[in-house]
């Protein structure tokens, strides 16, 4: 087969594999994620978010949505914001003490019992991710991890916990990125 035949092939062949990706999303389990933004935001709960790399991206992507796209022009908003927005922060920490603890240190600083951590890992065992929902979990935050793969560590440890059950990181993110849409969308169409 000619090289310009699997280019023209590849796109389809990766929306096809999309669309299976997200099928495997228990979407009872974004309704779940919902109902819990409601209450923080009707509770005036804080709101957190972290993970590495393409999670990063999609944790802040997440919080612009939330914060101007569900809040503005409206009562009732969300205090929300992304653990992986302060670079100086995070780089003081990973300089002067340890990469692992870049969230958890931020959530010692503002999260209060009741409060709800979004923690995005495809892989699902990303130790800066995983202390973070630790350090949440002990101080009875609510905790959304959103996963890949078999869920790992982070799966287990979430209260809730939202799966993209697809070994491909690509599709993985592509697919919580969708999720986020979903949980953002619910709010601005009210």
């Amino acid at each position: 087969m000619s090289t310009q035949a699997v280019a023209l092939d590849f796109p389809y062949n990766y929306r096809s594999k999309l669309i299976s990706a997200l099928d495997t999303v228990d979407l009872g389990a974004v309704s779940r994620a919902i109902e819990i933004l409601s209450e923080a935001r009707d509770k005036n709960r804080h709101i957190f978010t972290c993970g590495n790399g393409g999670s990063a991206s999609t944790a802040s992507h997440f919080v612009c949505d939330m914060v101007k796209g569900a809040s503005f022009n409206r009562e009732n908003r969300f205090r929300i914001m992304a653990l992986t927005d302060s670079l100086p922060t995070i780089t003081a920490y990973s300089n002067d003490v340890s990469y692992e603890c870049v969230f958890a240190e931020q959530l010692k600083n503002f999260a209060q019992p009741g409060d709800v951590l979004i923690a995005i890992s495809g892989s699902g065992n990303s130790p800066n991710v995983l202390r973070a929902v630790e350090y949440a979990n002990s101080i009875g935050c609510q905790t959304i991890g959103l996963t890949g793969r078999d869920g790992g560590e982070l799966g287990a440890m979430s209260g809730l916990q939202i799966r993209v059950a697809e070994p491909h990181m690509g599709r993985i993110e592509d697919v919580h990125l969708i999720i986020t849409h979903m949980l953002c969308y619910y709010f601005m169409d009210q």
